[in-house]
Formats: C-alpha cells, structure tokens, sequence
C-alpha cells in the first residue's frame, strides 16, 4: 500500500525533552523500567493518539513502519545510541538485557495535563501487555506496513486517512501541523 498524500511530508522538529518526559512517566508507572521495545511501541501509541486526537503529535518524531510494527524512528536512535551527551541519556539509562531502566527524576514540565493524561491512558490501555502481544497490536494498526527486513515511513497522513479521518480533516490537519512546523522553525531549539 503506497503512502497517502502529497509528495512533501509535514515534519515537525523532534522534541527530545518532551520525549524524555513522556518516556520517563512511562517508566515511572512501570516501577521504573520495561523492555525498551514495549516502551517504544508504548509511546508510538500514545503519540499516535494524540494525533488523532488533537491534530498534532506529542514528540515530532518521525514514524516508520520496521518489522515489529511501527516505532518512533528518533527515539529508537536515542536508545539505541547512548549518547551521554543528550537529554535522554541523563534520566533514561542504556539498554541492558533488552530493558531501560529510569535513572533519575525527570521533570515533567514540558508536559501539559492533557498529554499526562493520554500517557496514563494509553498506560492503562496496553501497559499491561507484553512485548509480543503490542507488536501483535502493532501489526493490527491500518498504517502499518509489512517493510520485509527494511524500514517504510509512516506519514502523519497516512495515520488520518487510515483511521478514518476524511480527506478535508485529514488536510486541514496537515496544514495546521506546516503552519506550526514553520513557525518551530523561525523559533528555533527552545
């Protein structure tokens, strides 16, 4: 199934700090640590929703569909990596034996209380679920796509369209998301 869309992608900077907020509520709910896999498939939901929701994603990071089912690209780097040098790295510790583990208090000041809220939820949602059984859901999601070993983007459209959002939604979201990618980007890194 090929993407949705027009042939420019809406891309909004990803934010790391608010990343590392959302991650480390996740962590905290789960007695401060979990499979990273969970995490990520956890926070690709959460993100997910508050896209369909709200109209603007949580993190900016950059979706792709990979074999397990779809991951926030940015954040497997952050775990992946273990760059000492980076916000995630300060409260988020490197895998060990497949899990990460919270390493300090984070804050979560970049949070608002509705996307504490969706964290809490998605949380209650599937947070009880194993690795295998969100993959399982993972596959089960209409954006997803078989990437056969390789990694497929997902395009915030390509989540509108295929959970039912018309294409006027679908495209007045989109050009919401550039009008506040824009403006990121004359602002610049907070």
């Amino acid at each position: 199934m090929a993407a949705c869309g027009s042939n420019e992608a809406v891309r909004l900077p990803f934010d790391e700090t608010k990343t590392t907020q959302a991650a480390a509520r996740l962590l905290r709910l789960r007695d401060g640590r979990m499979s990273y896999m969970k995490l990520i498939k956890l926070l690709y939901l959460i993100d997910r929703e508050a896209l369909l929701r709200w109209g603007r994603p949580l993190t900016g990071d950059r979706y792709v569909s990979m074999d397990k089912g779809p991951v926030l690209s940015g954040t497997l780097d952050l775990i992946n990596e273990g760059d000492t040098k980076r916000i995630w790295s300060e409260y988020i510790s490197a895998p060990e034996g497949y899990e990460v583990s919270l390493l300090r208090d984070v804050p979560a000041d970049e949070l608002s209380v509705a996307e504490e809220e969706l964290i809490e939820e998605i949380f209650r949602l599937h947070g009880h679920k194993t690795r295998w059984e969100l993959v399982d859901l993972m596959h089960s999601l209409p954006e997803w796509e078989n990437p056969n070993g390789s990694a497929i983007p997902i395009e915030y459209r390509d989540i509108l369209i295929r959970s039912g959002k018309t294409e006027l939604e679908a495209r007045a979201i989109q050009e919401e998301l550039e009008s506040l990618a824009a403006v990121q980007a004359l602002l610049g890194p907070q």
